[in-house]
């Protein structure tokens, strides 16, 4: 299976400016599988240490964090010699060990010549309970589920994802059905790898879906074992009215749908912690167009999306038949299905800013807005090929951006003011401002 992110990490190595690296990202969505599988092919030695229930590693970074005593008993516990030049040292579930996190500086100051990379499933809850180790003496890398290109490429179908890569939309539009019998496909089974595997390997729905409960039900444990006993019940409300809020016309996150009268200030610290696991995308509303869109951020009105388009199926009993085959009771949920695959997309384009767009009335959506750093678009997101675009004007006439894009079922057609781009394309989204090679 290819991970884009494997070439983060090639870069990553061979930088002058190498720090201790963390890859972020939800449990099960591939960090352990990706660093083993780059000290295979980066490195000549690979040494995989994993913190959890691990007495040894937790003595040994008990006392001093002297480098040259920590890297003596790494060796010892891997019964050989650690070469800083051709070893890859792996910290998995480091989170299990703080102090090991700690001495992720002491690496970078006083032995950079190590090549560190470290994960963990709730790293993220870690880091903002104020971990100590100084920001700017590690590099982060988020992962995310597989993409619509990765989930191409996993299921025997390199060349349409290099096609898209190409962006030769005339010939994308000539197999059109392939790629929109593949993006239903990805709606059903989603980007988890163990669930694409299951795909690629025997295209059976059923055992996917098998899948998609055991990782729904190993999160439900998450929230038991890691979260402050106290905001359990809270996390587990937010977690499970996210279906329901996303299958709203307007999908902006309302506290009073997770319970009557429910308050922001009671579930504050329940969606922070869903999103520091990486469960969740918190998309913030924008009031203005400008650049930076940060600056513009509403931190009071945002809308949920969960980390998986197939797990959010799942969470609804979404049968591979209503999917695949069309089904009028399903048109009000093939939005909010359309909506979280989008939000999917964009999270995994590096270095790209996501939010939505409603005007002060309310009487103008952006589904999407997003910041490139050289250009603020914003993204209309229809389930079909519907290509009606009120609000899409209602923001142009009033912001007059220099590239407008309305994302659906319909071919790639560039008019004079916005883009009709497929869905299948949207990871496309970032080059479009940009002269085709």
């Amino acid at each position: 299976m290819y991970r884009i992110a494997i070439e983060n990490l090639y870069k990553w190595k061979e930088s002058k400016h190498r720090k201790p690296l963390i890859i972020e990202g939800a449990r099960q969505v591939g960090k352990t599988w990706l660093m083993k599988e780059f000290g295979k092919k980066a490195y000549a030695d690979t040494v995989y240490i994993n913190f959890d229930s691990n007495s040894r590693m937790t003595e040994l970074f008990a006392s001093d964090l002297d480098t040259d005593r920590l890297i003596m008993g790494l060796e010892l516990y891997a019964g050989r010699k650690i070469n800083p030049d051709n070893t890859l040292l792996i910290f998995d579930e480091v989170q299990e060990v703080p102090r090991a996190l700690s001495s992720l500086k002491y690496f970078y100051e006083n032995a950079p010549q190590y090549h560190i990379v470290c994960a963990g499933s709730l790293l993220g809850i870690a880091l903002h309970q104020g971990t100590s180790f100084p920001v700017g003496k590690v590099d982060f890398l988020k992962l995310y589920p597989l993409s619509f290109k990765e989930f191409l490429m996993a299921t025997g179908n390199e060349r349409f994802a290099e096609l898209l890569d190409k962006q030769d939309y005339p010939m994308i539009t000539s197999f059109k059905q392939n790629y929109i019998d593949a993006i239903k496909h990805y709606y059903f089974v989603g980007g988890m790898p163990e669930a694409v595997q299951s795909f690629a390997d025997d295209k059976d729905f059923n055992e996917v879906r098998n899948i998609h409960k055991r990782i729904l039900a190993a999160y439900e444990q998450d929230f038991f074992k890691h979260a402050p006993y106290e905001i359990v019940p809270k996390i587990r409300m937010i977690w499970n009215s996210i279906p329901s809020q996303l299958a709203k016309e307007n999908k902006k996150f309302v506290y009073g749908l997770v319970r009557e009268g429910g308050r922001a200030k009671e579930y504050e610290t329940a969606i922070m912690w869903l999103s520091d696991c990486g469960l969740i995308h918190r998309v913030s509303r924008v009031s203005a167009a400008g650049f930076p869109l940060k600056a513009y951020e509403d931190l009071k009105a945002f809308k949920l999306f969960i980390v998986d388009v197939g797990l959010l199926g799942c969470m609804t009993g979404l049968r591979q038949s209503t999917l695949l085959d069309g089904n009028d009771l399903f048109t009000e949920f093939k939005g909010a299905l359309t909506e979280q695959y989008v939000c999917q997309q964009l999270k995994t384009i590096d270095d790209l800013g996501v939010y939505y767009y409603t005007n002060d009335r309310g009487s103008c959506e952006i589904d999407f807005v997003i910041d490139t750093g050289e250009l603020i678009i914003p993204v209309e997101v229809k389930a079909e090929v519907n290509l009606k675009a009120k609000s899409l004007r209602v923001y142009k006439d009033k912001y007059n951006p220099a590239l407008s894009v309305r994302t659906s079922m319909a071919d790639y057609k560039r008019e004079e003011w916005i883009v009709n781009l497929p869905l299948y394309a949207v990871e496309n989204i970032n080059k479009l401002g940009k002269p085709l090679e």
